[in-house]
Protein backbone atom coordinates (compact mmCIF):
# COMPACT_ATOMS: atom_id res chain seq x y z
CA UNK A 1 0.00 0.00 0.00
CA UNK A 2 2.77 2.05 1.04
CA UNK A 3 4.35 1.92 -2.69
CA UNK A 4 0.69 3.05 -4.16
CA UNK A 5 0.53 5.93 -1.94
CA UNK A 6 4.22 6.88 -3.25
CA UNK A 7 2.69 6.85 -6.88
CA UNK A 8 0.11 8.97 -5.53
CA UNK A 9 2.28 11.67 -4.46
CA UNK A 10 4.87 11.19 -7.54
CA UNK A 11 1.82 11.86 -9.87
CA UNK A 12 0.88 14.93 -7.73
CA UNK A 13 4.23 16.10 -7.39
CA UNK A 14 4.34 16.48 -11.12
CA UNK A 15 1.06 18.07 -11.94
CA UNK A 16 2.10 20.47 -9.18
CA UNK A 17 5.53 21.11 -10.30
CA UNK A 18 5.24 19.63 -13.58
CA UNK A 19 9.23 20.82 -15.35
CA UNK A 20 10.93 19.52 -11.50
CA UNK A 21 12.30 16.15 -11.74
CA UNK A 22 10.80 14.35 -8.47
CA UNK A 23 13.06 14.39 -5.49
CA UNK A 24 13.22 10.87 -3.58
CA UNK A 25 10.18 10.08 -1.59
CA UNK A 26 9.91 8.51 1.31
CA UNK A 27 5.90 7.96 2.05
CA UNK A 28 4.91 5.71 5.03
CA UNK A 29 1.57 4.95 7.34
CA UNK A 30 2.85 6.04 10.67
CA UNK A 31 1.08 5.33 14.18
CA UNK A 32 0.63 8.99 15.51
CA UNK A 33 -2.03 9.57 17.77
CA UNK A 34 -4.29 11.44 16.37
CA UNK A 35 -4.99 12.26 12.55
CA UNK A 36 -2.12 13.85 11.45
CA UNK A 37 -0.03 14.06 8.31
CA UNK A 38 3.44 15.52 7.91
CA UNK A 39 5.77 16.47 5.04
CA UNK A 40 9.46 17.43 5.40
CA UNK A 41 12.62 18.21 2.97
CA UNK A 42 15.88 16.75 4.20
CA UNK A 43 18.46 16.92 2.17
CA UNK A 44 16.77 17.30 -0.53
CA UNK A 45 14.67 14.15 0.09
CA UNK A 46 10.63 14.19 0.78
CA UNK A 47 9.65 12.61 3.83
CA UNK A 48 6.22 12.07 4.42
CA UNK A 49 4.23 10.33 7.47
CA UNK A 50 0.44 9.82 7.02
CA UNK A 51 -1.53 8.66 9.65
CA UNK A 52 -2.30 5.10 9.71
CA UNK A 53 -5.56 5.47 10.69
CA UNK A 54 -5.96 6.70 6.60
CA UNK A 55 -4.42 3.41 5.42
CA UNK A 56 -7.69 2.36 4.04
CA UNK A 57 -9.50 5.57 2.91
CA UNK A 58 -10.45 5.95 -0.97
CA UNK A 59 -7.28 6.63 -3.31
CA UNK A 60 -9.33 10.33 -3.97
CA UNK A 61 -8.66 10.80 -0.13
CA UNK A 62 -4.96 9.76 -0.37
CA UNK A 63 -4.76 12.00 -3.36
CA UNK A 64 -6.34 15.06 -1.48
CA UNK A 65 -3.47 14.04 1.00
CA UNK A 66 -0.78 14.44 -1.71
CA UNK A 67 -2.04 17.41 -2.63
CA UNK A 68 -2.45 19.34 0.62
CA UNK A 69 0.95 17.97 1.48
CA UNK A 70 2.55 19.54 -1.52
CA UNK A 71 1.16 22.30 -1.88
CA UNK A 72 2.05 23.32 1.77
CA UNK A 73 5.34 22.35 1.04
CA UNK A 74 5.87 24.55 -1.77
CA UNK A 75 3.76 27.17 -1.16
CA UNK A 76 1.60 26.54 -3.63
CA UNK A 77 -2.85 27.32 -3.31
CA UNK A 78 -4.97 24.17 -2.17
CA UNK A 79 -7.43 23.44 -4.57
CA UNK A 80 -10.48 23.65 -2.75
CA UNK A 81 -12.56 20.35 -4.03
CA UNK A 82 -9.26 18.25 -2.72
CA UNK A 83 -9.43 20.27 1.45
CA UNK A 84 -13.07 19.87 1.04
CA UNK A 85 -12.84 15.96 0.10
CA UNK A 86 -10.14 15.54 2.96
CA UNK A 87 -12.48 16.95 5.54
CA UNK A 88 -16.07 15.53 4.94
CA UNK A 89 -13.66 12.34 5.39
CA UNK A 90 -11.74 13.13 8.23
CA UNK A 91 -15.28 14.93 9.53
CA UNK A 92 -17.04 11.93 9.41
CA UNK A 93 -18.91 10.31 11.93
CA UNK A 94 -16.71 6.87 11.66
CA UNK A 95 -13.32 8.56 11.38
CA UNK A 96 -14.30 10.44 14.58
CA UNK A 97 -14.85 7.81 16.27
CA UNK A 98 -11.56 5.60 15.13
CA UNK A 99 -9.74 8.96 16.19
CA UNK A 100 -11.13 9.39 18.89
CA UNK A 101 -10.47 5.86 20.16
CA UNK A 102 -7.13 6.29 18.92
CA UNK A 103 -5.92 9.13 21.48
CA UNK A 104 -7.28 7.33 24.16
CA UNK A 105 -4.95 4.63 23.55
CA UNK A 106 -2.21 5.97 22.02
CA UNK A 107 -2.39 9.75 23.27
CA UNK A 108 -0.32 10.60 26.60
CA UNK A 109 -2.08 13.18 29.00
CA UNK A 110 -0.47 14.64 32.08
CA UNK A 111 -3.09 15.35 34.36
CA UNK A 112 -1.79 17.27 37.14
CA UNK A 113 -3.81 18.41 40.83
CA UNK A 114 -6.81 20.76 40.34
CA UNK A 115 -5.24 22.16 43.32
CA UNK A 116 -3.21 25.03 42.61
CA UNK A 117 -1.65 27.64 45.50
CA UNK A 118 -3.98 29.76 44.58
CA UNK A 119 -7.40 28.58 42.91
CA UNK A 120 -9.03 24.94 43.05
CA UNK A 121 -10.64 24.03 39.52
CA UNK A 122 -12.87 21.02 40.90
CA UNK A 123 -14.43 23.82 43.83
CA UNK A 124 -14.79 26.42 40.70
CA UNK A 125 -16.15 23.54 38.15
CA UNK A 126 -18.70 22.53 40.77
CA UNK A 127 -19.46 26.40 41.77
CA UNK A 128 -20.29 26.84 37.88
CA UNK A 129 -22.27 23.76 37.35
CA UNK A 130 -24.73 24.50 40.01
CA UNK A 131 -24.66 28.07 38.86
CA UNK A 132 -25.40 28.00 34.94
CA UNK A 133 -26.01 23.91 34.40
CA UNK A 134 -28.52 22.96 37.26
CA UNK A 135 -25.44 20.74 38.63
CA UNK A 136 -26.04 18.46 35.61
CA UNK A 137 -22.39 18.27 33.97
CA UNK A 138 -20.65 15.30 34.98
CA UNK A 139 -17.08 16.69 35.82
CA UNK A 140 -14.09 15.37 33.86
CA UNK A 141 -10.83 15.58 35.40
CA UNK A 142 -9.60 19.31 36.19
CA UNK A 143 -6.16 20.22 35.76
CA UNK A 144 -3.86 23.00 36.11
CA UNK A 145 -1.04 22.67 32.93
CA UNK A 146 2.55 21.01 33.40
CA UNK A 147 3.87 24.70 32.10
CA UNK A 148 2.45 27.97 32.63
CA UNK A 149 1.49 28.50 29.11
CA UNK A 150 0.27 32.25 27.48
CA UNK A 151 -0.48 31.05 23.89
CA UNK A 152 -3.16 28.17 25.09
CA UNK A 153 -5.05 29.32 28.11
CA UNK A 154 -7.13 26.62 29.18
CA UNK A 155 -8.85 23.24 26.67
CA UNK A 156 -11.56 20.81 27.02
CA UNK A 157 -9.72 17.24 25.46
CA UNK A 158 -12.65 15.14 25.04
CA UNK A 159 -11.11 12.22 24.40
CA UNK A 160 -9.04 12.16 28.09
CA UNK A 161 -12.46 13.98 29.62
CA UNK A 162 -10.24 16.62 31.05
CA UNK A 163 -10.26 20.48 31.00
CA UNK A 164 -6.89 21.75 31.88
CA UNK A 165 -6.22 25.74 32.53
CA UNK A 166 -2.62 27.45 32.11
CA UNK A 167 -0.92 27.74 35.58
CA UNK A 168 -0.35 30.71 34.63
CA UNK A 169 -3.73 32.32 36.33
CA UNK A 170 -2.90 30.07 39.47
CA UNK A 171 -1.61 33.32 40.86
CA UNK A 172 -2.93 35.97 43.88
CA UNK A 173 -3.32 38.44 41.21
CA UNK A 174 -5.50 36.86 38.92
CA UNK A 175 -8.70 37.63 39.58
CA UNK A 176 -11.02 34.77 40.09
CA UNK A 177 -14.24 35.83 37.94
CA UNK A 178 -10.96 35.48 34.91
CA UNK A 179 -9.91 31.73 35.99
CA UNK A 180 -13.91 31.14 36.35
CA UNK A 181 -14.40 32.47 32.63
CA UNK A 182 -11.83 29.97 31.53
CA UNK A 183 -13.30 26.64 33.17
CA UNK A 184 -16.94 27.88 31.95
CA UNK A 185 -15.83 28.33 27.98
CA UNK A 186 -14.78 24.38 28.46
CA UNK A 187 -17.29 23.43 30.10
CA UNK A 188 -19.85 24.73 27.14
CA UNK A 189 -16.86 22.75 24.99
CA UNK A 190 -18.51 19.63 26.91
CA UNK A 191 -21.92 20.48 26.96
CA UNK A 192 -21.64 21.55 22.85
CA UNK A 193 -19.42 19.10 20.95
CA UNK A 194 -17.52 19.84 17.87
CA UNK A 195 -19.97 19.22 15.30
CA UNK A 196 -19.66 19.18 11.17
CA UNK A 197 -21.68 21.27 8.87
CA UNK A 198 -20.85 20.51 5.74
CA UNK A 199 -17.19 20.26 5.49
CA UNK A 200 -16.13 22.61 8.06
CA UNK A 201 -15.89 22.17 12.09
CA UNK A 202 -18.40 23.75 14.22
CA UNK A 203 -16.18 24.70 17.11
CA UNK A 204 -18.26 27.56 18.71
CA UNK A 205 -21.55 26.89 17.39
CA UNK A 206 -24.16 29.66 17.74
CA UNK A 207 -25.77 27.64 21.32
CA UNK A 208 -22.59 28.01 22.55
CA UNK A 209 -21.88 31.38 21.76
CA UNK A 210 -25.26 32.57 23.29
CA UNK A 211 -24.43 30.66 26.80
CA UNK A 212 -21.50 31.92 26.79
CA UNK A 213 -22.89 35.69 26.66
CA UNK A 214 -24.44 34.42 29.80
CA UNK A 215 -21.22 34.53 31.85
CA UNK A 216 -21.83 37.85 34.27
CA UNK A 217 -18.41 39.37 33.85
CA UNK A 218 -17.66 38.37 30.32
CA UNK A 219 -16.21 41.49 29.47
CA UNK A 220 -14.16 42.27 32.45
CA UNK A 221 -12.67 38.54 32.14
CA UNK A 222 -11.77 39.03 28.25
CA UNK A 223 -10.31 42.08 29.02
CA UNK A 224 -8.04 40.77 31.63
CA UNK A 225 -6.94 38.10 29.13
CA UNK A 226 -6.33 40.55 26.51
CA UNK A 227 -3.87 42.31 28.26
CA UNK A 228 -2.24 39.33 29.97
Amino acid sequence: MSRELTHLFEETFHELRPRTPVPELKVEFFSFASVNNTIRLREGRLLVRVSDLLEGAPDSVLKAIAHILLAKMYRKPIDREHAARYRRYVGSQHMSRQAHLVRQIRGRKRIASPRGHTYDLEAIFEDLNVKFFHGLLARPQMSWSSEPARNRLGHYDPAHNAIVVSRVFDHPRVPRYAVEYIVYHEMLHLKHPVRLRGTRRCVHSTEFQAEERLFPQLENARQFLRRL
